[in-house]
């Protein structure tokens, strides 16, 4: 099959040799165009995985305390009928796991020291079942949660900020309280912590508690749990399960997925995700149309080759095509090598990062300071795709000004003073 030669011309044309200090400026220009393709490209892949791998993290550290889909009922009370709520929840088949729960709030003291918390009460024997608990509780912390005992387990930085360890008594206030002749007085009641986790997640960490929950029944005089917390076979499905058990369960039951419950801090990370892309998108935009400038000076300097295709019966098309494909060979060899790079950085940032940072003597995210202390990635196919395309696509518009002028070249002015 004979190949067009207007592809012959156009790769000639690109890699341009040196047999004239013109011809070699516009070869440097070309290969300038062709890095800035590149490395943009590049740093696009970069910071869009970095930013992935930061909200993956963050993600999978809320879920080690938080689990896919909750039902509970509007007022906070108990729920009506447990049992029936979770046989109707596990008839989804996205389901694998149901557990009950009592998620209420309290005051914990510790000597003059008092911090509002979250008292999430739980069974032992299924909330394993909903979240995996055995990553950040301390080996038996779980099982020393005996109904009656009275035991507590807090996050680790809840215990810090109270001075307490495993063993240390605590005090447990509940909101309301009794009414007695003097007025109302608070109910308390001493907890002991049996235990402590450590999520990763500050948030979590310094106001989360979990006792057994027959004990926050007795000490909130609750009937029962107030919700029932689900696991999905894909946590991503969640929303959509959700929207499919609100039309299933029975009775009037609220439902919330885990990307509600931080629906602010999931909106901020994708509009910063948003910003990023058309940010570094116009940095490629810039390199793109460099090539502009490197095919007007291409142009000018190959009139004369242009009027002789005129001459021997070239179409203004085919000259068009000519330096269409110059333009197009710049930008897709640019854009492989940028995905190339940035690829290769993405999937090694975890070596390439802790080098620079022991070469520099520095750390980029101190773990006093920041909630991850490494510096996560993870590319996806979805950001890596649209990436290439755009790039390519700004190359080709940025050719056809360039090289509509060209197919405009008159062959006798052109031949004038040759």
């Amino acid at each position: 099959m004979q190949i067009p030669y207007e592809l012959i011309l156009g790769w000639r044309y690109t890699r341009a040799g040196r047999a004239t200090r013109r011809n070699g400026f516009i070869s440097f220009i070309s290969g300038v165009s062709m890095l800035g393709i590149a490395l943009g490209v590049a740093a696009l892949i970069i910071v869009l995985s970095v930013m992935n791998g930061f909200q993956k993290e963050v993600t999978d550290r809320m879920l080690s305390v938080v689990s896919h889909i909750e039902i509970f009922a509007p007022d906070g009370a108990a729920l009506p009928d447990v049992a029936r709520t979770m046989a109707e929840a596990k008839a989804n088949p996205q389901v694998i796991g149901a557990a009950p729960f009592i998620a209420t709030q309290a005051l914990l003291a510790r000597g003059g020291d008092m911090k509002g918390v979250v008292i999430r009460g739980i069974d032992p024997a299924l909330e394993p079942q909903v979240i995996d608990l055995d990553g950040i509780l301390k080996s038996g912390a779980l099982a020393k949660l005996v109904p009656g005992s009275f035991g507590i387990v807090l996050g680790a930085d809840l215990a810090h900020s109270l001075g307490v360890v495993v063993g240390d008594p605590v005090t447990l206030l509940a909101p309301s309280g009794e009414i007695t002749p003097a007025g109302v007085v608070p109910r308390f009641k001493q907890m002991t912590v049996v235990g402590t986790f450590d999520s990763g997640h500050y948030e979590y960490d310094s106001t989360l508690a979990m006792v057994h929950m027959d004990d926050a029944a007795r000490i909130f005089r609750l009937e029962g749990p107030t919700g029932v917390q689900l696991k999905l076979k894909d946590l991503h499905q969640a929303p959509e399960v959700a929207h499919q058990l609100a039309g299933t369960l029975s009775g009037d039951l609220m439902i919330r997925d885990w990307t509600q419950q931080n629906k602010t801090w999931f909106s901020a990370v994708q509009v910063e995700k948003r910003m990023m892309f058309i940010i570094l998108t116009l940095i490629v935009a810039v390199a793109a149309f460099n090539l502009v400038s490197t095919l007007v000076m291409t142009v000018t300097d190959k009139r004369a080759d242009i009027a002789i295709l005129r001459t021997l019966g070239a179409s203004p098309s085919s000259v068009m095509g000519v330096f269409v494909v110059q333009g197009a060979m710049v930008g897709v060899i640019g854009t492989l090598a940028g995905l190339l790079l940035g690829l290769l950085v993405a999937y090694n940032i975890d070596v390439i990062v802790p080098f620079i940072e022991h070469l520099l003597h520095t750390s980029f995210l101190p773990r006093d300071i920041y909630l991850i202390s490494r510096m996560p990635s993870d590319p996806q196919r979805g950001d890596i795709m649209p990436i290439g395309i755009i790039s390519l696509v700004l190359s080709f518009l940025a050719t056809l000004y360039p090289s509509w002028r060209a197919s405009r070249v008159n062959p006798a002015e052109a031949l004038r003073y040759e």
